[in-house]
């Protein structure tokens, strides 16, 4: 499925130019076309999907395996690569700019131009213990989706 006016699925689709360092049958991974540091990757499901709500499990999983190779791949290019980030935008509020799922894989340097920021105070255990809490309930709603699911196309 293509999204019409989507630039990674016109890479995906061979339709746009781009400087491709892999594929297989369900990710593409080019070059950025705006690096953060030399060697910065995008690796892109073909499969046309919005968020990661939209994204098929399984080629979830193959994004990452393939940003993990990447990754180790970085580290043996010649380019200068003391580290590694994986960084994934999820909607709009997480700066995604693009509405196609996409890991960028960078190198990472001492004095690279990359910032995050945030305030990185430690959290009481109370509030810690709440938050996990909600994010069990995530979890159980979603099991509970899946049963759903799974009910639905017996």
């Amino acid at each position: 499925m293509t999204d019409d006016g989507c630039i990674f699925c016109a890479i995906a689709g061979r339709k746009a130019d781009a400087s491709i360092v892999h594929e297989d049958d369900s990710v593409i991974a080019p070059m950025d076309l705006q690096p953060v540091t030399p060697g910065h990757l995008l690796v892109i499901p073909k499969a046309h999907a919005v968020g990661l709500e939209d994204l098929q499990e399984d080629v979830g999983v193959q994004v990452w395996k393939v940003a993990h190779q990447l990754g180790r791949a970085l580290r043996r290019s010649g380019l200068r690569c003391e580290g590694v980030n994986l960084f994934l935008a999820d909607g709009e509020a997480a700066f995604q700019e693009v509405f196609h799922v996409h890991l960028h894989v960078f190198p990472r340097f001492t004095g690279d131009p990359f910032r995050i920021d945030a305030d990185w105070r430690v959290q009481e255990r109370d509030q810690l213990d709440k938050t996990a809490a909600a994010v069990r309930g995530g979890l159980a709603a979603l099991d509970d989706l899946d049963d759903l699911d799974d009910r639905q196309r017996r």
